[in-house]
């Protein structure tokens, strides 16, 4: 018997095997030219916000462009509450001692 060959534990007949494809390697780098375009869009206020909801979220986002999006978005939440809790805070301090 031929030891590369898959048999049936049922029958005991060989299995006919598909062949084994790979898939071309694609080139998944972000080029220069659109680092600089993502730029100037976050440069734009709500607009970045909204791109990066869709650059973090969408299937035809090149991986490091994904990443980059989600590591943003999170930096973003940590800072917006860090301004909420230091608002509350002082808010609260200068509020006191008005009244």
């Amino acid at each position: 018997m031929d030891n590369n060959m898959n048999f049936d534990p049922m029958t005991g007949q060989p299995v006919n095997q598909q062949p084994v494809y790979q898939q071309p390697v694609v080139d998944e780098t972000v080029g220069v030219g659109e680092w600089m375009l993502t730029t100037l869009l976050c440069c734009i206020p709500i607009v970045n916000i909204v791109m990066m909801f869709v650059w973090s979220f969408s299937a035809n986002t090149k991986p490091s462009k994904k990443n980059w999006a989600r590591a943003a978005l999170i930096w973003t939440a940590i800072v917006l509450v860090l301004y909420i809790i230091f608002i509350a805070v002082f808010g609260a301090a200068i509020a006191s001692s008005i009244y």
